[in-house]
C-alpha cells in the first residue's frame, strides 16, 4: 500500500484548535479516554477469542503507557483486536470524529453553568488526544489472519495519511507527541497520577514502567537474593464490586476499603449493590464513622462507568443525605454527555437514587433486626445520617421510623414507639399528649436534668446539629407527642400532681419576692415568676421560652437571620423562676435592703452561670462578689 492522504469532512475550518480552546481546563481525561479505548479493544478480543474466532493463545494482553521524554511522545499500546486501514479509515476518520463534533454541538448548546459538567464525560473518545498533542500517530495490526499494519498520521489538521508498516505483534499504539504547553504529561509522577485516578480499576492489567522484585535464588547456604525489575501494574483487574457477594467475607470488604481510603478509620459496615434490571448498577458503599463530622466526609463516592472512573461529583445520583457514604458505584446507565439539568431529570438516575435509598433503609433494619445491641453501640455514628434522611427524603423517613433510636441521659436506647409507651404512665401532660423532655448539652444542662429526674422524669439526649429540625418533624409525624427542652419554661406545668407542694409563703410574700427580683435586675428580657417547688431544688433557675429558643436555634442552623420573621436577630427572653419553698428565698424577704439587693443579684448571676449565660464584665463582678461573701 502506497502513502495514502485523505481530508477528514468537518463542517468547520478546523476542528482542533477550538477543541483545545473549549477543553483547556479537563485536558487530563485524554489519557483516560485512550486507555479506556484500549481496554475495550482488549476486551472485544477476548470475547472472540471466547467464541473460537482468534486463532491459538492470545498471549499477553497488558495495556502499556510508555513516556519518549527525548522524543516528547507519550504512547498508549494494546494487544487488542487491531485495525485494517479500512476500519482505521471507518472508526478514526468517520465515527471517531463525529463523536467530537457531536460533542462540540452539545458543548456549544449548553448552558454555561452546565458547560464544565459534559467536559471530559467521554464522547470525545481518541480525538482528545488532540488536546494535548500536536500530532498523533495510530500503529495498528489487526487480530485477523494475514493483516497488514498500517500508521495513521494527523498534525492536527484534517488533513491525514495512511501507510503500510511493519508491526510484528497485533495491537494498537497511539502515539502523541505532546506539545509544549502539556509537558507536564511527559512526567512520569504526573501520568501516574491520572492513572491512579482513572485506570485504578480497569479490567485488563495497566503496565506503568517497571518496579523491582527480590527473588531467592539457589538453595540453603548457596541462596542469594537478587533484585529484578517486573511490569508495574498499577491496576486492580477484579475489583470487590465486580464480584458477586456470596464470594466475599467481611475481610475482602475492609480490604477493598483500605485500597480506596487507605488512611481512613474501619468502616461500620458496608451494602452490596448488584442490579441488572430494569437498570445496570453495581457498587459498594460503605457507612464511615461520621459522628458530628458531617461536612467533612463528603466527595467520598466514586462513579466509575464499566470500572473507568468518571467523578466523585455524585450529586442527584446519590441521595443528598448518603453523599457522607464512601464506596464505589459503577453504571453505564448513567447518562455522561449530557448536562446536569438533564441529569436531574434521567429516568435511570431517578431509579438508582431510589434504588439506594431503599437499600440503605434495608441494610439498617436487617442490622437492627440481627444484632440490636450492636446496632446501638453504632448508633452515635450513624444517627446523623439517618436523621437527615428522615428529614428530606418521606420514603426514607417511613423506613427508618422502625429502627430511629432515642437515647435517654442513662444511656439506654429506645425506638420512637418504645420511648412514647416508657414515658406515657408519668409524662402526659393535662391535655393528654406525652412530653419527651431532651437535653442538647448534658454538662450545661446537669441542674435541669437533675431537677426533672428528681420528679421521675426521664430524658433524652439530641445533642446534633440536625436535632432542632428533627424535632419539628417528630413532633408532626407522631401522635400527641410534644417535645420540651428540659430548661423549658412549660417543665414545671408539666403534670399537675396532688402531691406538687404549696407554697411556705402567702400570696402577699410571693408579690414581694417577685417585686425585689424584678427591681434589682432591672432587664426587660427576664419576666420574674414564682413557683412552689421542692426544697432540695435551686432557689432561682433560668428558663427560656421553648418556642422562641427553638426559633434561634433553627436561624443558627441556617447560618442566618432567621429568614424573613428575623428570629436570629431577637433578643433571649428569659423567665426567673423563684422557688418560694427555698430557705433563701423566706430569709431573703427578712433581710434588708442592701442585703435583698446583693443576694438576689449573686442568685440570678448563679442561674446565668448555669446556662452559659453570664460573660464578660458580668462574669468578673460575679467572682469578686462571691469571694468578698467568702470573706
Amino acid at each position: 500500500m502506497t502513502l495514502e492522504t485523505g481530508h477528514i469532512q468537518v463542517q468547520t475550518e478546523n476542528i482542533f484548535p477550538i477543541i483545545k480552546k473549549f477543553l483547556y481546563s479537563d485536558h487530563e481525561i485524554f489519557l483516560r479516554e485512550l486507555v479506556s479505548n484500549a481496554t475495550d479493544a482488549t476486551q472485544k478480543l477476548k470475547k472472540l477469542s471466547a467464541l473460537g474466532e482468534v486463532k491459538g493463545e492470545i498471549g499477553n494482553i497488558n495495556i502499556e503507557i510508555t513516556i519518549d521524554e527525548t522524543a516528547k511522545t507519550l504512547t498508549v499500546s494494546d494487544k487488542g483486536i487491531g485495525m485494517t486501514a479500512d476500519e482505521v479509515k471507518k472508526y478514526i476518520n468517520q465515527i471517531a470524529f463525529s463523536s467530537a463534533t457531536e460533542f462540540l454541538d452539545k458543548f456549544k448548546k449548553a448552558d454555561a453553568g452546565d458547560k464544565t459538567n459534559i467536559i471530559g464525560h467521554f464522547g470525545l473518545g481518541f480525538y482528545s488526544a488532540f488536546m494535548v498533542a500536536d500530532h498523533v500517530e495510530i500503529v495498528t495490526k489487526s487480530y485477523k489472519d494475514g493483516a497488514q499494519a498500517v500508521k495513521w498520521s494527523c498534525d492536527g489538521s484534517p488533513s491525514y495519511t495512511i501507510e503500510e508498516v511493519e508491526k510484528e505483534e497485533r495491537g494498537t499504539d497511539i502515539i502523541l507527541y505532546i506539545n509544549e504547553e502539556n509537558k507536564e504529561y511527559l512526567e512520569q509522577h504526573r501520568v501516574q497520577t491520572l492513572l491512579d485516578k482513572y485506570c485504578k480499576f480497569l479490567p485488563v492489567p495497566i503496565q506503568f514502567g517497571t518496579t523491582d522484585q527480590t527473588n531467592t535464588v539457589g538453595e540453603g547456604e548457596d541462596a542469594k537474593d537478587e533484585t529484578i525489575q517486573v511490569p508495574n501494574i498499577i491496576n486492580n483487574t477484579n475489583p470487590a464490586w465486580t464480584r458477586q457477594p456470596s464470594e466475599l467475607k467481611d475481610e475482602d470488604y475492609q480490604d477493598f476499603y483500605r485500597e480506596l481510603y487507605p488512611f481512613s478509620e474501619p468502616p461500620l459496615f458496608w451494602i452490596h449493590l448488584n442490579v441488572d434490571f430494569p437498570f445496570t448498577l453495581t457498587g459498594i458503599l460503605y457507612f464511615p464513622k461520621v459522628g458530628n463530622n458531617f461536612e467533612m466526609q463528603r466527595n467520598k463516592i466514586q462513579l466509575y462507568s464499566n470500572q473507568v472512573f468518571v467523578t466523585d461529583a455524585v450529586e442527584n445520583i446519590v441521595p443528598e443525605f448518603l453523599m457522607h457514604m464512601h464506596g464505589v458505584i459503577d453504571s453505564p446507565d448513567i447518562p455522561l454527555n449530557v448536562s446536569r439539568s438533564y441529569l436531574q431529570g434521567d429516568p435511570n438516575v431517578k431509579k438508582i437514587n431510589a434504588h439506594i435509598t431503599k437499600k440503605v433503609a434495608d441494610k439498617l433494619q436487617e442490622l437492627f433486626n440481627s444484632s440490636r445491641e450492636d446496632f446501638e453501640t453504632k448508633w452515635d455514628q450513624i444517627e446523623l445520617f439517618v436523621k437527615f434522611g428522615m428529614i428530606s427524603d418521606e420514603k426514607f423517613y417511613d423506613r427508618a421510623k422502625n429502627f430511629a433510636l432515642l437515647k435517654n441521659t442513662e444511656g439506654k436506647h429506645f425506638t420512637f414507639e418504645e420511648y412514647t409507651e416508657h414515658i406515657k404512665a408519668n409524662q402526659t401532660d393535662k391535655n393528654g399528649q406525652a412530653v419527651v423532655l431532651y437535653a442538647t448539652n448534658a454538662d450545661d444542662q446537669d441542674a435541669f436534668i437533675q431537677a426533672a429526674k428528681g420528679r421521675g422524669y426521664d430524658v433524652v439526649l439530641l445533642t446534633n446539629m440536625l436535632d432542632n429540625h428533627f424535632i419539628n418533624q417528630l413532633e408532626g409525624k407522631l401522635e400527641k407527642t410534644s417535645f420540651k427542652r428540659v430548661d423549658a419554661d412549660t417543665l414545671n406545668n408539666l403534670i399537675e400532681k396532688d402531691e406538687t407542694p404549696e407554697s411556705v409563703l402567702s400570696k402577699e410574700d410571693e408579690d414581694k419576692v417577685r417585686n425585689i427580683f424584678t427591681d434589682s435586675i432591672s432587664d426587660a428580657h427576664v419576666s420574674v415568676v414564682t413557683k412552689a417547688l421542692s426544697p432540695e431544688e435551686q432557689p432561682v433557675l433560668i428558663t427560656k421560652p421553648e418556642w422562641m429558643r427553638r426559633m434561634k436555634d433553627m436561624a443558627a442552623v441556617s447560618g442566618g437571620g432567621g429568614g424573613a420573621f428575623g428570629f436570629g436577630n431577637l433578643p433571649e427572653q428569659l423567665n426567673l423562676v423563684v422557688n418560694t419553698n427555698h430557705p433563701l428565698i423566706t430569709k431573703l424577704l427578712s433581710a434588708e435592703a442592701a442585703e435583698q439587693t446583693r443576694l438576689t443579684t449573686q442568685l440570678y448571676d448563679l442561674a446565668l452561670l448555669s446556662q452559659n449565660l453570664l460573660r464578660g464584665q458580668k462574669l468578673t463582678e460575679f467572682i469578686k462578689r462571691s469571694v468578698g461573701l467568702m470573706n
